[in-house]
């Protein structure tokens, strides 16, 4: 029993010495032992995760119609991490001139005003990402050849869409639910524009629909329209969208 003993205390302070040499080293270089234990469980995209892009389009960026803060900021991050992935999808906005969302088609309105229609509250945009024109364009630094399939989205004159999975309707399907089905996706990760509009109610239908669903917060950037921003977190948050960084993804 005492050579047992003995053995067992050989084997604890060898871990021991090994944890502190790994914290040591850590803390050197500024970690921390809660970043080790993070590095440790890293996500590593497989045949069955899939990369949704969404709206990374020439009206987002600054100079266009609707523009997002830093949102061309976004590109290199997605352009970083998609080669990770087999699955790659990417969404446009794709409005008839005169949309019921433009603000420009409800006399006495303006912009960020809004107005009730069939399907409920509508927020009022400029006009923006109008079908064939330059402004509805994906952003010409965007790099992913591998993409496999683009949604357009809010191409019903009456009915906006902010959702890749649904229309604002909530009863209008885009398909996508069941491609990513077919190709036995289980896990998906939102990028791209904005995320308190349309990457946030795809996270929502995303988890609807049965996915494990991620948003990749520094791939993303938000119009935060009067506290819009915190609100889409926390509606995220209260249907289980896990919130990551970049740097969470198995490079």
């Amino acid at each position: 029993m005492a050579s047992n003993n003995s053995s067992n205390e050989v084997v604890a302070h060898r871990r021991d010495v090994l944890r502190w040499v790994a914290g040591a080293a850590l803390l050197a270089t500024g970690g921390s032992l809660t970043g080790l234990a993070r590095a440790a469980t890293k996500l590593t995209p497989d045949a069955k995760s899939a990369l949704i892009v969404v709206d990374v389009q020439n009206c987002f960026m600054p100079g266009g119609t609707l523009p997002v803060k830093e949102g061309n900021d976004v590109v290199g991050v997605i352009n970083r991490i998609a080669p990770a992935f087999e699955n790659v999808i990417l969404t446009q906005d794709w409005h008839t001139p005169g949309h019921a969302s433009f603000a420009s088609a409800h006399p006495g309105k303006k912009p960020f005003d809004s107005t009730k229609l069939s399907y409920g509250n509508q927020v009022l945009w400029p006009d923006h990402c109008v079908q064939g024109t330059p402004d509805a364009d994906l952003q010409k630094d965007l790099k992913i050849p591998q993409a496999q399939l683009v949604i357009r989205k809010g191409y019903h004159k009456n009915i906006d869409s902010y959702s890749a999975f649904y229309e604002a309707d909530r009863k209008t399907a885009t398909g996508l639910s069941a491609y990513l089905k077919q190709h036995q996706v289980k896990r998906v990760f939102l990028t791209g524009l904005a995320t308190d509009f349309c990457v946030a109610w795809t996270a929502i239908d995303a988890r609807r629909e049965g996915f494990e669903t991620y948003v990749i917060e520094d791939a993303t950037r938000a119009i935060d329209l009067n506290g819009s921003l915190a609100k889409a977190w926390a509606d995220m948050k209260a249907k289980g969208v896990k919130r990551i960084q970049s740097t969470d993804l198995a490079a």
